[in-house]
């Protein structure tokens, strides 16, 4: 499958360069879209294959794809992303936004309409919902150990492989195993060609465990204040419905499904096609209303 027209650009934040893959009709509902850890806005390729109507406006999260990443020695925090998605709004001159987020994306996305609720108009959510967090009283635990793995972070590098198709291989049969198209495109944005062999373009540093996490009460604050209508479809063959099953209650205007699906669901042809239809169909009654 070939992939749609897409427009590659960049913008400033605070001197670092952010990427961005846009597809769709310049016209239409904006989308920005939030891929999931490790993963790149090219993971929203298929979707925009079928979304010819609409904006769909996918970012690099920092230290992701064609994203500069975060200085040395400076954590990946997930609410550093929602800084960074409220600067891409702001950059697009943008006052309302639809938000779709896989995975780390998912979280990301309820965070920060959370924070932004009068900014958000709708949100589709792909398995997943809310960030990880760290249970109050084992957060000291919890600093620490990341701090020590932290520490040995210097003397990692990473493995090369020796051809483009060693590493499609790896990604194919990875822990969240993807098709060859998928991977093909996941890898197009997410590897680099050095003297040695082909490596990730994805800052090391996003496998170290965080230092400091949200807790369960902190996130549930962000969650209350969800209250645009929210479409969360998760994948039947995940395993993140049990993270999320608490919280599912405090969505005011929660309309939830689930797929025969695995964790990267929207990179799945049936599954893709179903979830563009709900956008499609959530979308063009908005713009009746």
């Amino acid at each position: 499958m070939l992939s749609p027209s897409c427009k590659n650009w960049q913008f400033a934040v605070h001197g670092r360069q952010l990427a961005v893959m846009e597809w769709g009709n310049p016209e239409g509902v904006p989308v920005i879209a939030l891929h999931g850890w490790l993963d790149n806005a090219a993971s929203f390729t298929l979707l925009a294959h079928h979304l010819p109507q609409i904006r769909l406006i996918a970012l690099d999260l920092a230290g992701h794809g064609l994203s500069d990443h975060r200085p040395a020695g400076q954590p990946y925090y997930i609410w550093d992303n929602v800084a960074d998605v409220l600067a891409l709004v702001e950059h697009l001159g943008l006052e309302r936004v639809v938000l779709l987020g896989h995975s780390l994306g998912a979280g990301v996305a309820t965070l920060f309409a959370g924070a932004f609720p009068e900014r958000v108009s709708r949100m589709i959510l792909l398995d997943g919902m809310i960030p990880l967090d760290y249970p109050a009283e084992q957060l000291p635990e919890s600093m620490a150990r990341a701090l020590r793995r932290g520490a040995r972070l210097g003397r990692r590098s990473l493995r090369p492989y020796a051809s483009f198709e060693e590493a499609l291989q790896t990604r194919i049969n990875s822990r969240w195993p993807v098709s060859r198209q998928a991977a093909t495109w996941l890898l197009e944005r997410g590897l680099k060609q050095q003297a040695d062999g082909w490596v990730w373009r994805s800052d090391i540093a996003l496998t170290q465990p965080s230092i400091v996490r949200l807790c369960e009460p902190q996130i549930a604050a962000f969650v209350r204040r969800l209250t645009m209508p929210v479409k969360l479809i998760m994948a039947e063959r995940g395993e993140e419905l049990s993270l999320i099953e608490s919280m599912l209650h405090m969505v005011p205007s929660l309309e939830f499904d689930m797929l025969p699906a695995t964790h990267h669901l929207h990179l799945e042809p049936e599954p893709a096609r179903q979830i563009a239809d709900w956008i499609s169909q959530r979308l063009l009654a908005d713009q009746d209303g």
